[in-house]
C-alpha cells in the first residue's frame, strides 16, 4: 500500500506542478482564439487606412464628378469635400469604439465573455461585405456605415477579449497573456502595412479587398472559439454553476487538479453574493470602487494621450524629411512597426517578472525624456544628420511605449477589479480609451499645423504627469489575487 502510494505521488505532483505551471496546449488554443480574432480587428482597422489614402481619395472624386455630372452639375468638385468625406470615414471607426465599450458590460454579463466575442464577428461580416463592395455600388457611404460597424466590433473586443483572457489565466501568468492582446494589436498593423503595399492589395483595384481582409480573423474566430469553454469565473460567479466551471477549469489547465484556484472562486462568490450588483452612482460613490475606477481610467488615457498615434503618424513626415523617398519611407514605417512586435513579445516577458508598475515607469519616463529631445531636434530636421536623429528618436519613443504602456492599460483594468464590478468598470475604461484616441486623432493635426514640432512639448507636460501619477498612485498587482487587490484598495479607502 506505502509502495503504492509512492508510486503514486510523483504523478500527483507532476498534476499539481501543471495546474501551478498554467501554460499547456489547450489554454494556448484558447488565448489564439481569443486574441487572434479580436484584437486584430482592433490594430488592423487602425493601421489600414493609411496605405491606401491617395487611392481612395481619388476612387472620391470620381464618385462626387460622377454623381455631380449625372444631376446636370458640372461644377468642379472642392478637394476639401473629399478630404472632409476621408476623415469621417476614418475618425468614424473611433466613433464606434466608443459605443462598443460602453456596450462591453451589458454583452459580457448578458452573453459571457466568450459568447460576447462570437456574437461580435456579426459586425464584422457587414462591415467586410459593405467595405468590399463599396467600389462595385459607387458608394463612400457603404465605407463609413463598414467603419463604424468594425468601430463597434473593435470597441467591444477592447473590452471582452482582455476580460476573458485575464479569467481565463493562471494568477503568475495573467499579465502575460493580457499582453497578448497589444501583441496581436502590433501584429496585425504590421500586417495592415504589408498588405496595403503598392506590390499586394495597394492598388486602384485591391484596395476593397485590403479594408475586407478583416474578415480572415472573425471566420478564424467563429471556428476555433466555440471548443474553448467559457471564463470559469463567469460560470461560477455570475451564474453561479459550480460544476461547470470546474470543468471548464479543468480544461484549461489540462489537469483536474484544480481546488485551490476553485476555493478562491468559491471565497469571491461568498464575497460578492453579500453585495448588491454595482451599479454606475456605487462605481462613483464607494471609495473602494472609486480609486480603482480612477486609476484604470486615468492610465487609459495617459496611453493615449502619450503621444503615441501622433508620432506614428508623424513617423512618415520625419522619415520623408530625412530624404528618403515616399516607397523607401514606406519600409522604414513597415521596420518601425516589426520593432513595435518585437518590443511587445518582450514586454510579454518582463510583466510577470519586473511587475506592471515598474514597467509602466520605465515606459512613461523614456517617452517623456525622448519626447524632449525630439520637440528640440524637430526645430533642426532640415540638418540631414539631425533628421537621422528624429528617426532614432521615433523608433526609441515606439520602443519605449511597447515595453508598458502600449499592452498594460488593457489587462490591469480586470485585475483592479471584481466579478461584479469588473464588466461596468471594463465599458467605463475602454470607453475613454476610444474617446482619448479619437481627441488625439481630431486635434493633432491642426495643432502640429499651428505650431509645428512644439506640438510635442504639449505631449512632454502630459507625459510628466503621468509619470507622476503611475509612481504615487498606480498599485502592483503581479501575482497578487482578486481578494489581496480588493483588501488593498478596502485599505487605501479607509485612509
Amino acid at each position: 500500500m506505502t509502495e503504492k502510494a509512492e508510486k503514486g505521488a510523483p504523478f500527483k505532483d507532476q498534476n499539481k506542478q501543471a495546474a501551478q505551471q498554467g501554460l499547456n496546449k489547450k489554454l494556448v488554443f484558447a488565448i489564439a482564439a481569443a486574441a487572434l480574432g479580436s484584437s486584430f480587428q482592433h490594430g488592423y482597422n487602425s493601421g489600414v487606412v493609411n496605405a491606401p489614402q491617395e487611392l481612395i481619395e481619388d476612387w472620391l472624386l470620381n464618385v462626387l464628378k460622377n454623381r455631380s455630372a449625372a444631376n446636370g452639375d458640372n461644377t468642379p468638385i472642392d478637394q476639401s469635400r473629399v478630404t472632409m468625406i476621408y476623415s469621417l470615414a476614418v475618425s468614424i471607426f473611433c466613433v464606434g469604439g466608443i459605443i462598443g465599450g460602453a456596450a462591453t458590460g451589458y454583452v459580457g454579463e448578458r452573453f459571457g465573455r466568450k459568447g460576447g466575442l462570437l456574437l461580435n464577428n456579426v459586425f464584422v461580416v457587414f462591415a467586410s461585405i459593405l467595405e468590399l463592395f463599396s467600389k462595385t455600388f459607387a458608394s463612400y457611404e457603404m465605407i463609413i456605415l463598414g467603419r463604424f460597424l468594425i468601430g463597434l466590433n473593435s470597441g467591444l473586443n477592447a473590452g471582452l477579449a482582455p476580460m476573458y483572457l485575464a479569467e481565463i489565466s493562471p494568477v503568475h501568468l495573467r499579465g502575460a497573456v493580457g499582453t497578448v492582446y497589444q501583441l496581436v494589436i502590433t501584429i496585425s498593423i504590421v500586417v495592415s502595412q504589408i498588405l496595403g503595399l503598392g506590390s499586394l492589395l495597394g492598388t486602384v483595384d485591391g484596395w476593397p479587398f485590403l479594408l475586407a481582409f478583416t474578415l480572415i480573423p472573425a471566420i478564424y474566430q467563429m471556428i476555433t472559439l466555440p471548443f474553448c469553454p467559457e471564463s470559469p469565473k463567469y460560470i461560477l460567479l455570475s451564474k453561479g454553476q459550480e460544476i461547470e466551471a470546474q470543468r471548464a477549469l479543468s480544461w484549461l489547465r489540462g489537469t483536474i487538479e484544480v481546488h485551490d484556484e476553485m476555493d478562491e472562486m468559491r471565497a469571491e462568490y461568498e464575497s460578492i453574493k453579500l453585495i448588491p450588483k454595482v451599479s454606475m452612482r456605487e462605481m462613483f460613490s464607494n471609495a473602494q470602487l472609486r480609486i480603482p475606477l480612477f486609476i484604470a481610467m486615468s492610465v487609459m488615457v495617459a496611453q493615449q494621450l502619450s503621444g503615441i498615434n501622433a508620432v506614428i503618424y508623424f513617423s512618415t513626415k520625419i522619415f520623408k524629411m530625412a530624404q528618403l523617398s515616399e516607397n523607401s519611407a514606406k519600409w522604414a514605417t513597415l521596420g518601425m512597426g516589426t520593432i513595435n512586435v518585437m518590443m511587445t513579445v518582450v514586454s510579454l516577458v518582463l510583466v510577470e517578472i519586473s511587475g506592471r508598475k515598474t514597467l509602466l515607469l520605465i515606459g512613461f519616463t523614456g517617452m517623456l525624456f525622448v519626447t524632449i529631445i525630439l520637440t528640440v531636434v524637430m526645430q533642426f530636421v532640415s540638418n540631414s544628420i539631425m533628421s537621422i536623429f528624429c528617426i532614432v528618436l521615433v523608433i526609441l519613443f515606439v520602443v519605449f511605449f511597447a515595453v508598458g504602456p502600449g499592452s498594460i492599460p488593457w489587462f490591469l483594468v480586470s485585475e483592479l477589479f471584481n466579478q461584479s464590478a469588473r464588466p461596468l468598470a471594463t465599458s467605463m475604461a475602454v470607453s475613454i480609451n476610444w474617446t482619448a484616441n479619437f481627441i488625439v486623432g481630431l486635434g493633432f493635426l491642426p495643432i502640429e499645423a499651428a505650431i509645428g514640432g512644439y506640438v510635442f512639448a504639449i505631449f512632454a507636460v502630459l507625459l510628466a504627469i503621468f509619470v507622476a501619477f503611475v509612481y504615487y498612485k498606480v498599485p502592483e498587482t503581479k501575482n497578487k489575487s482578486q481578494e489581496e487587490i480588493a483588501a488593498m484598495f478596502r485599505q487605501i479607502s479607509y485612509e
